[in-house]
């Protein structure tokens, strides 16, 4: 299957080379050419079942687009391929597939809303799954997900905490930052006209510092020097 996508893609002009992957066989193609790709690999190849289309954002590199092509004709054994592009973070489109597979229509609305990524003449790219006024991309990572900042993390309550219990009730242990949350000094209200957090600068060191970790010697050391428990004579 690999060779005979890169042989047919190769025949058609499009500079496609494979890529390392998980799971199905995936070929990277230039994003110019993502719709050309497709329609070869349909017509020529034989992938006429349209799986899915997503995204990842891979920060300075910009966004990775994936779509997932199958061939369910091809008796027991069912041919897989991933086809993924780059399209750059400061203007990321792609042409729509929704010409070559009417499933694409979905997803190209999904990943857009999600990540912004405009799909151009899409017959209608407009909001599917999240409510109405709101803002932002959520699968971006620079989009700080209000959950983690409102809900204590993990997500539970601590042992013996309830919104309706006495402030004074059993001690809290001590909270973690969230993954997904900047750092309280580089993220919140800040001041009119102070400038906003770069997103993809790298994470602040922790105001905590870390505990040292002892060494052998050490921890033989103080186990040592630990008061042995009474033996049973002694008691």
């Amino acid at each position: 299957m690999i060779n005979d996508a890169l042989s047919a893609l190769t025949a058609a002009g499009i500079e496609a080379t494979q890529a390392d992957s998980f799971g199905p066989v995936a070929i990277d193609v230039p994003a110019p050419a993502w719709v050309t790709a497709h329609e070869v690999l349909r017509d020529a190849v034989g992938l006429t079942f349209f799986d899915f289309l997503t995204a990842s954002d891979e920060l300075t590199d910009g966004f990775r687009v994936v779509s997932h092509l199958a061939d369910f004709w091809g008796g027991a054994h069912v041919e897989h391929l991933l086809v993924r592009t780059l399209v750059p973070r400061d203007k990321p489109e792609l042409p729509t597939l929704t010409d070559l597979y009417a499933g694409a229509n979905w997803h190209e609305r999904e990943t857009y809303e999600m990540f912004g990524i405009t799909f151009t003449d899409h017959p209608n790219l407009l909001p599917l799954l999240l409510p109405d006024g709101f803002e932002g991309n959520p699968l971006r990572k620079e989009f700080v997900l209000a959950s983690r900042v409102a809900k204590p993390w993990p997500g539970a309550k601590e042992p013996g905490e309830s919104d309706h219990a006495p402030s004074h009730g059993a001690p809290s242990r001590r909270r973690t930052l969230p993954p997904g949350v900047p750092d309280p000094d580089s993220w919140g209200p800040r001041p009119p006209g102070s400038p906003d957090p770069d997103p993809l600068a790298p994470a602040q060191a922790a105001s905590t510092p870390a505990r040292p970790r002892r060494t052998p010697t050490e921890r033989r050391t103080r186990k040592q020097s630990e008061p042995s428990p009474p033996t049973e004579a002694q008691a």
